[in-house]
């Protein structure tokens, strides 16, 4: 007899993507979750996710579900992995794939079979349905990882920040406290910061005594700097609490392809 188009001689499992969304609202850390809306768990907090259709990637079917559960569109997800306990779904054989995405704290609507998307401060995640707690630690520890290697933090502030706002946010990824003078010094030499405007002119220069930081950095890190950028890096302007920054997408870019990058505090 021949076999369907689907139809396998062996067990094959079902493959599932779920989306592990963090978001920053100035001062925490958020996640992204959905209400279930059906069984299994039924009224359970999850992840935004599902089946992978047959025709699809991992990466596409994990960007469909999430915007049909919540609304939220992204260009980029990253996947960290894949966690296959024989167990971990009641319903069937389920392998997942996981992926975590940075995204701009903003309003969300469940959808689907999603009966609700509601973001909550990671601190105070509620359990959450399936295997998604370990997950969820999983996401967690993997960006704690990547953020010391890559400049992926700016994409949960502003286009335009200030170094406060700069520093809650990585403070609030690693867990720890910076000393303010140290954190803005080493983000300096990174040498993808440009300063936007200054909105304040009253208080004190910041860091105008670290006169060595601006000779450093982009050489050291991209091999060599134009005559401007040079100038701009040795210069000693008086930046003051208001000031604003924004980054060099493209030195950005370059920055996250350096394999000799790790940003140490």
């Amino acid at each position: 007899m021949e076999e369907g188009k689907y139809c396998y001689k062996y067990p094959h499992p079902a493959v599932t993507t779920d989306c592990v969304v963090f978001g920053f609202d100035g001062k925490r850390l958020n996640i992204l979750l959905i209400e279930r809306g059906g069984e299994p768990f039924k009224g359970c907090w999850a992840f935004p996710g599902g089946f992978m259709n047959i025709d699809e990637t991992a990466e596409q079917g994990a960007m469909r579900e999430l915007c049909e559960e919540t609304g939220l569109k992204l260009e980029y997800l990253k996947q960290f992995g894949t966690f296959t306990a024989v167990n971990r779904d009641p319903r069937e054989r389920v392998i997942t794939i996981a992926f975590y995405a940075l995204a701009r704290k903003s309003d969300v609507q469940g959808g689907d079979d999603a009966a609700k998307a509601q973001w909550f401060p990671l601190e105070e995640v509620p359990p959450l349905a399936f295997d998604h707690d370990y997950i969820l630690r999983k996401a967690t520890e993997q960006l704690k990882k990547d953020i010391h290697f890559e400049p992926i933090g700016f994409g949960l502030l502003d286009e335009q920040f200030t170094m406060p706002e700069l520093q809650r946010l990585y403070e609030s990824i690693l867990g720890v406290h910076f000393d303010r003078r140290n954190f803005y010094k080493k983000m300096l030499q990174t040498g993808i910061l440009e300063e936007a405007e200054t909105t304040d002119e009253s208080d004190s220069d910041y860091y105008g005594e670290h006169q060595e930081m601006r000779r450093m950095s982009i050489d050291a890190l991209f091999g060599g700097a134009s005559q401007a950028s040079e100038q701009a890096c040795c210069e000693e302007p008086r930046r003051r609490k208001g000031t604003k920054f924004s980054f060099n997408k493209e030195r950005y870019e370059r920055l996250k392809e350096d394999k000799s990058f790790r940003l140490e505090f």
